[in-house]
């Protein structure tokens, strides 16, 4: 049986999707289901997570998929993503991402992607993260990629609550998909 974001995936490819998650069980029930699913559909997937979770996932995926499968999954340091200019600075994230995606797009790879942002890299000026994520929805929109960006929502103030459901057009909830009622395109 496909899950909802799959299906939203088939119907449309650029995808960008909110999940502000609470609770270890449910993220990682969701992320398996993300990176199954793109496995299936011949996907590669980029998983943008810390070393301590890319660990753990490395582990579960390895007594699920086989090697072949497995070499689709491709992992990136969330602390490099995030703070490759030593800050958390929006362009410099957005180079660091093109400059890592360019092999699946001069490959002509499919690809989709996950990622992880932990509290610590949000605790920059709120702007900045609206600024970077318009400039992500724009990717996801040129490049034509689904991505999921999780978010802990136990630790989230409510004016980054409102920021990220204006910034993402679709919301994963309670594992179903909805449109975002206040998105507001750039």
């Amino acid at each position: 049986m496909k899950s909802t974001i799959q299906q939203l995936v088939n119907e449309k490819r650029n995808a960008h999707i909110l999940y502000a998650y609470t609770g270890n069980e449910t993220y990682f029930r969701e992320l398996y289901q993300y990176i199954s699913d793109g496995i299936h559909a011949g996907d590669h997937l980029l998983l943008v997570e810390n070393e301590r979770i890319s660990s753990q996932v490395q582990k579960e995926l390895a007594k699920r998929f086989s090697s072949q499968q497995l070499n689709q999954v491709h992992y990136v340091n969330s602390l490099h993503f995030y703070w490759s200019s030593g800050s958390y600075n929006p362009q410099a994230i957005q180079a660091y991402f093109t400059e890592v995606v360019a092999p699946f797009i001069e490959k002509g790879h499919v690809f989709r992607s996950w990622a992880h942002v932990e509290w610590e890299s949000v605790k920059e000026p709120l702007h900045l993260i609206e600024e970077f994520e318009y400039m992500v929805d724009q990717a996801v929109n040129e490049m034509n990629f689904p991505l999921i960006c999780a978010y802990g929502l136990d630790q989230m103030p409510e004016r980054l609550q409102t920021m990220l459901l204006k910034t993402h057009p679709y919301v994963l909830e309670d594992a179903s998909i909805a449109a975002s009622t206040t998105y507001e395109p750039q």
